[in-house]
């Protein structure tokens, strides 16, 4: 029965409102969390970063997850436009923790594995429940408006609303903050197969990113379980999507002729659903916090399928944010400045990942080459991959990448 007021109402029942609504029960907090899906369905942001796991430590996840049938993922590796494959980047080259392997994951699976975690800390979960509006008094967030499961429409208050909603991006679309990144106009086309070429021992879980012939296009490659892998095509939304007049299927299988050693790895596999699109999923909001309300994962930003960046970047603002909300409610200060002090180190991660994504689609750039001019650079390069984004400083390899593409001037927000 959902009561008339918690703590913390959580918007959303992905990785980032899984996560807030856990830490932030654990901290002994009334918490509800409101997730419209009654179960999850098929989602892209299937592999996971290393540096995930501290905060699936910190979660209990960690036994969870080694005992899943979840491929573990030791690496990432790079196709160019020739087919010729980079050496792979083993993340335990550089820490040899057991940290450096972490997942591929179903995500229908891993979500309901973190949003049962987060029911086990004590928070209420509402599946299937739709939130209409996050209610304001003036400037500050009171609460939300929900119709539920049974049909019923209800307004409960909250003293934080956690805006987790995804690309709904509830709040920041209200307040008109939600900015596009205009370089990084993509789109993409994805799906799964059954029975994909995998490579064998440690790089069977490996990430794989294939340029097209031409490197108008690139694609991803997850393996998964159950001898299922994860395929996507993303390239300029133009190119993609807004100059073709062929279905999306069309689109994507002629995308998949320009790429020679993705149409070897799928010679005998089976395309298991219809193809998805999205496009321009590359934004970010100009507020990440108001009295009352804070924006978490994709409901503040995304950057790009590229690095697999997505669910670290939403793991990490809901343990920086339910930190924050934990600590306001201790000293009776529910302000934009206490629940978005975090912002700007969470910002600083933000930005190094969003800076190789620049110079990924930057044409002339190639990491080979980069690495063979400037191999003090391998550490950082890696550990942006692996996600040591917040523990290690990264920030000396840009200043020579930069001579070698076009890196974007830093973001600014409210």
């Amino acid at each position: 029965m959902v009561r008339d007021r918690y703590d913390v109402v959580v918007v959303g029942g992905g990785p980032a409102g899984s996560t807030a609504a856990a830490l932030t029960a654990a901290h002994g907090h009334s918490v509800l969390l409101l997730e419209r899906e009654s179960e999850f369905g098929f989602r892209i942001g299937e592999s996971l970063m290393p540096g995930t796991y501290w905060m699936f430590e910190r979660l209990g996840m960690l036994e969870k997850l080694r005992a899943s049938n979840f491929p573990r993922k030791h690496s990432v590796q790079f196709y160019g436009g020739s087919g010729r494959a980079s050496a792979p980047f083993y993340f335990s080259d550089v820490n040899p923790h057991e940290s450096s392997v972490t997942w591929q994951v179903l995500r229908s699976e891993f979500d309901q594995m973190m949003l049962d975690n987060a029911s086990e800390k004590g928070a209420e979960i509402v599946q299937g429940a739709t939130v209409r509006e996050v209610v304001f008094d003036g400037d500050r967030a009171t609460g939300i408006r929900v119709q539920l499961p049974d049909g019923s429409e209800v307004v409960v208050q909250a003293g934080v609303v956690v805006d987790a909603s995804g690309q709904s991006s509830l709040i920041a679309r209200r307040m008109g903050a939600k900015v596009v990144e205009p370089r990084l106009r993509k789109a993409s086309i994805f799906t799964h197969f059954e029975n994909g070429k995998r490579d064998s021992g440690r790089d069977e879980g490996a990430t794989l990113i294939l340029h097209t012939a031409e490197k108008d296009s690139w694609f991803w490659y997850i393996p998964l379980q159950d001898n299922r892998v994860s395929v996507g095509v993303v390239g300029d939304l133009g190119y993609l999507i807004q100059d073709r007049k062929e279905s999306a299927q069309e689109i994507f299988n002629a995308e998949l002729m320009k790429c020679f050693p993705m149409e070897e790895r799928l010679a005998d596999a089976t395309q298991v659903y219809p193809v998805k699109v999205t496009s321009e999923f590359s934004y970010r909001s100009r507020k990440l916090a108001g009295p009352g309300w804070v924006l978490l994962g994709d409901a503040f930003g995304f950057l790009d399928p590229v690095y697999s960046s997505g669910v670290f970047l939403a793991l990490k603002s809901g343990e920086m944010a339910a930190d924050a909300i934990h600590e306001g409610f201790a000293k009776g200060d529910l302000s934009a400045e206490q629940l978005g002090g975090w912002g700007a180190e969470f910002l600083t991660g933000m930005e190094s990942v969003r800076k190789i994504v620049y110079a990924f689609y930057d044409k002339g750039f190639s990491f080979a080459s980069f690495l063979k001019q400037n191999p003090e650079c391998l550490q950082g390069v890696i550990d942006i991959l692996s996600g040591n984004i917040y523990d290690r400083d990264v920030t000396s390899i840009f200043q020579p990448m930069a001579l070698m593409c076009d890196l974007p001037a830093e973001s600014t927000w409210e």
